[in-house]
């Protein structure tokens, strides 16, 4: 199959946790040997093209330069401009099978391209302006992003949501047809968070010393990721276990106020901003912290839960979205968001308890190993890329489409219960 990529994030741009999903799923497609090729925003340490793993890589530079993405709606529409332009010159030289676009950041592209090519397209959608709003569009930019949204979900033949939770709210928030949406986690290569024990813990006596509990947060600093539940829980959780070394890993427009929040609360000598953090030295700090957080106020899947399981760390969670079904059945430990007396208590739990940490570390690899390897992700977008090509074709009576999209099309027909 022949797979053209839309994203806004790709390594080595990684702002969140969309990149890195992209650039794992995208390498597991490869190696299934599919031909996969990205086009994405430009990088200034990465070059406009090159064979990355297996998979070919776009990157489009900004045009017009200058034009900074503190002004989004211009940004995105000059961006967009520059990921047709190139997709366009790809699809023309050699067809492709299908469109996979990430999320509302690339909708104008993948719009245009679907049209243009009378190409199925497929759509994930990692999260919802709705949902980091709590159900709550406060100004012409959230409406804005939001229709932008709807739109691409429209525009879609298929659209992938990480979660349930996500595909209750995709499905209620943009009045989709019942049956338009799948469901296929996030994911993560275990052989990359294999990390060696004497590795692991010469860097551990780098970030505290012998007796203090290493908690860690990772991810990006927004309202929404709920870190400042974590610092107002911070002085229950010392006085049960006594010193606690808080890490705050990632970068986000929220990071000023996180740190003013800090100051009030006179956690200076406790809490330490790592900044942002390339992808091995972030799993040495889950390998080394004693508990991983993940607070959030909203989350539509919560990777880095996933992720820390991954390096054999236990995980407190706030009870929301995509992370209430990570945890169920006792892989890690929850609480109300935004409740930080429930979180200190949680954390206390894990902190004073090394059976259950020991407990819930096992529970969590054997369910990253059985629920979220990428190969079995891979396989389930395959299966995706292949119905949309399907129900394109059956869709579309003007028979416009390449012959080689549809060399599957009996089998699948017969496999669905589609044909007759």
């Amino acid at each position: 199959m022949r797979i053209l990529v839309l994203s806004w994030e790709y390594p080595p741009r990684v702002v969140g946790g969309l990149g890195r999903h992209v650039a794992a799923l995208t390498r597991s497609l490869a190696a299934q040997g599919h031909h996969v090729h990205v086009v994405t925003r430009d990088h200034p340490d990465a070059p406009t093209e090159e064979l990355l793993e297996g998979v070919h890589v776009s990157r489009v530079t900004e045009a017009p330069p200058g034009l900074g993405f503190d002004d989004l709606v211009p940004w995105v529409l000059a961006f967009n401009n520059r990921v047709q332009a190139a997709a366009t010159a790809l699809v023309a030289e050699e067809p492709f099978d299908v469109i996979h676009a990430h999320d509302w950041l690339v909708a104008y592209a993948a719009a245009g391209l679907k049209d243009t090519f009378d190409l199925p397209l497929v759509a994930t959608i990692h999260a919802t302006e709705y949902g980091r709003h709590q159900g709550y569009l406060p100004g012409p930019m959230n409406k804005l992003i939001h229709q932008i949204e709807w739109w691409l979900t429209y525009e879609a033949r298929r659209v992938i949501a990480c979660s349930d939770y996500m595909r209750d709210q995709v499905e209620a928030v943009f009045a989709l047809p019942h049956g338009k949406l799948d469901v296929i986690p996030n994911g993560v290569a275990l052989r990359d968070f294999a990390l060696p024990d004497a590795e692991v813990a010469r860097f551990r006596r780098e970030l505290a010393p012998d007796g203090e509990a290493l908690v860690l947060f990772a991810g990006r600093l927004e309202y929404e990721k709920g870190v400042q539940t974590v610092l107002h829980a911070l002085e229950r959780v010392e006085a049960r276990v006594g010193a606690v070394r808080f890490l705050v890993a990632g970068v986000g427009t929220y990071s000023d106020e996180l740190r003013e929040l800090v100051e009030a609360l006179d956690l200076g000598d406790r809490v330490t901003f790592t900044g942002f953090l390339a992808d091995h030295e972030l799993r040495l700090h889950y390998a080394a912290a004693d508990v991983a957080l993940a607070p959030s106020i909203y989350e539509p899947f919560g990777l880095v839960a996933v992720e820390a399981m991954a390096c054999g760390t236990p995980v407190v969670v706030g009870d929301t979205g995509g992370l209430r079904e990570i945890v169920a059945g006792g892989h890690g430990l929850s609480f109300p968001p935004q409740d930080d007396v429930q979180l200190a208590e949680r954390i206390v739990e894990v902190l004073a308890d090394p059976e259950l940490a020991r407990e819930l570390t096992a529970r969590g690899r054997r369910l990253v190993a059985d629920r979220y390897d990428w190969e079995a992700v891979a396989d389930a977008v395959v299966a995706v890329h292949e119905r949309a090509i399907v129900e394109e074709a059956v869709l579309d009576p003007t028979g416009r489409r390449p012959l080689r999209s549809l060399l599957r099309e009996a089998e699948i027909l017969e496999l669905d219960g589609l044909a007759g």
